[in-house]
């Protein structure tokens, strides 16, 4: 059985300009959202866990990649969306949470790593060997490095599928997207100027050197299994601005594309793009859309405004208080916005809760900051929204609601700030 971006390849082969939108998210009610929808348009769904969220150890969320692999199944059991329409995806798969340890130790965590992931019934792996571990040169990585060390992986994955298709002999072969000009996971963490769109010649060179060094390493028929090539195609985002997409920047690079039909581009960062951007970048080749931060950023926005709402309806010593219960577990724990935010104290109370690269999403599922959406939930049956105030507060949602395509209940308001930013990406990969 074809894997569905394989299909996808040969559909864009045939001059169908089709794509499909990466969804990287562990929040679950983000994920029951992206399911839900999947269900409704009846179309693959790619969900992808990053290295630093799910690995060996657990990462942020706790879970090992067999955890992350079960607990999306359930769900998809539970809102009836059919298995074989779920492609699960692991992104920056490599030495990024081991570049302080030198080469030989953070090959062997990054090697179990893929294994892990691929064993456990991921069958998108991004082989991303483009960080500088400790002993590393000073210097930019060579290609050459970073192939031979795209290569290491690519043995190891196959290693778990194999493994995994002994016990599951319908288990879809994994493809791969490698790449060397990656942008950071989660958006810029400082402010820039401008971007600088991967150059053609950097490309040819990425696809020339890991075709020769799959070679050298005796798994040339591996390219075969390579879909996708990351680059950077003049996309990104920070703490406070967007780049958008402009198709005459990345003319050149979309063009050396043509000579090779058998990957397609994809770009990381795409978050907070313009729904025509995307639909440009689908066009010129970039068919697999990374996003990640803008589906919490969506649904924080959304429990922001139902928060602003419960202050007018709900009596104050009943209130969830969830925006200060996220400020309060955010000052708790800065280790997971530290580095990001810059600036004096007002600067960063600021970011904490606007910042396009959302780092509040490592903090939304944590216990105390998840009982208080519960809360607000609850409140918000209890003393239920009147639609004058949705208006004043969410009016594209109101829409829904008064067009009766939403009900008025504070779960579905507030997932809808998720679909919000979804519908730009179904739109742009749309035939």
């Amino acid at each position: 059985m074809k894997h569905p971006i394989q299909e996808m390849m040969e559909q864009r082969r045939q001059g169908k300009k089709c794509g499909i939108p990466s969804y990287c998210t562990a929040n679950p009610l983000v994920l029951e959202i992206i399911l839900r929808r999947a269900k409704l348009l009846n179309t693959p769904v790619l969900i992808e866990a990053t290295a630093n969220q799910v690995n060996q150890y657990g990462g942020y969320t706790g879970m090992v990649p067999s955890d992350f692999y079960e607990m999306i199944i359930k769900m998809a059991k539970e809102f009836d969306v059919p298995e074989n329409l779920i492609i699960l995806g692991g992104d920056h798969l490599g030495p990024l949470t081991w570049q302080n340890l030198p080469e030989k130790e953070a090959m062997e965590k990054s090697v179990e790593l893929v294994y892990q992931y691929a064993r456990a019934g991921f069958t998108k792996i991004h082989l991303d060997t483009s960080m500088k571990v400790a002993d590393d040169p000073e210097g930019l990585l060579s290609t050459e490095t970073i192939a031979r060390r795209g290569a290491e992986l690519y043995k190891a994955s196959m290693k778990g599928y194999e493994e995994l298709k002994a016990e599951k002999p319908d288990a879809l072969r994994p493809v791969f997207v490698i790449g060397s000009e990656v942008p950071i996971p989660g958006g810029a963490q400082e402010a820039e100027d401008s971007l600088t769109v991967t150059s053609p010649a950097a490309f040819q060179d990425t696809v020339a050197t890991y075709k020769r060094i799959f070679e050298e390493a005796g798994v040339g028929e591996g390219w075969k299994d390579v879909v996708a090539v990351v680059v950077q195609p003049g996309v990104e985002f920070g703490d406070d601005q967007v780049f958008l997409y402009s198709h005459d920047a990345a003319a050149g690079l979309c063009a050396a594309l043509k000579e090779y039909p058998e990957v397609c581009f994809e770009g990381h960062s795409t978050d907070y793009q313009s729904p025509e951007c995307l639909k440009d970048m689908v066009q010129d080749g970039i068919a697999i859309l990374k996003v990640g931060p803008a589906l919490t950023y969506g649904l924080r926005e959304a429990l922001f405004a139902l928060s602003f709402m419960e202050k007018e309806l709900v009596p104050q010593e009943k209130r969830a208080g969830f925006i200060e219960t996220l400020e309060r577990v955010m000052l708790a724990q800065p280790g997971n916005w530290q580095k990001h935010y810059h600036g004096d104290d007002k600067q960063l109370a600021l970011a904490r809760k606007y910042s396009f690269s959302d780092r509040a999403r490592y903090y939304i599922g944590q216990p105390e900051v998840a009982a208080a959406i519960d809360k607000l939930f609850a409140n918000l049956k209890e003393y239920p929204v009147p639609m004058n105030m949705l208006h004043q507060y969410m009016p594209v949602t109101y829409a829904k609601v008064r067009d009766g395509l939403l009900p008025l209940d504070p779960k579905e308001l507030a997932l809808d700030g998720v679909t919000f930013f979804m519908l730009d990406y179904e739109y742009a990969v749309a035939q």
